[in-house]
């Protein structure tokens, strides 16, 4: 099964781009992360920074989620990235105060699906997603003056528009 966002694929077929999961033994489990995962041409975060958990879930797939842990749960350190330089840490931190535990940690979940594979495959993109919303710089608006034809058209029209409403008014005399 593959991800429709680029960057995620959860089976070991590996196509150019889209890393390949590993299955990594966590607190006990096997866990599906990737290898690395691409945010930016200049950033990959390598899986064994991202810790994934399992919990039993709600939502979607009726008595089977009462005995299926289906539920992801992941959390990636900011502060201890090594990933991520001084510069792009301290704008992530600013970006993503308000979802960063005090101890500098972003937690996501996904129990959106029945499946467990897809729960993986989902809350990985929305952490991609989310890092990459957050490493976005605007643009800085640099102040510029109307041109004199500019100028010139937005008065045309304005007198244009005098022009329409003036000659709607009824003058006194036309009864």
């Amino acid at each position: 099964m593959r991800s429709a966002i680029r960057g995620v694929c959860v089976h070991g077929e590996s196509r150019p781009g889209v890393p390949a999961l590993a299955l990594l033994l966590q607190n006990g489990r096997m866990s599906r992360v990737p290898t690395k995962i691409g945010i930016s041409s200049r950033i990959q975060i390598p899986g064994s920074e991202i810790e994934l958990s399992y919990a039993r879930a709600g939502g979607p797939g009726g008595q089977h989620v009462n005995k299926t842990s289906s539920k992801v749960i992941l959390r990636w350190s900011l502060r201890a990235s090594a990933a991520i330089n001084d510069h792009d840490r301290a704008w992530l931190e600013q970006r993503l105060a308000s979802r960063l535990t005090e101890s500098g940690e972003l937690v996501l979940a996904s129990d959106l699906h029945r499946e467990q594979s897809r729960n993986v495959e989902s809350v990985l993109a929305r952490f991609v997603a989310i890092l990459r919303e957050g490493l976005h710089r605007p643009k800085v608006r640099r102040k510029t003056k109307p041109s004199r034809g500019a100028r010139q058209r937005r008065l045309d029209a304005k007198k244009r528009r005098g022009d329409i409403k003036r000659q709607r008014r009824q003058s006194p005399g036309d009864d």
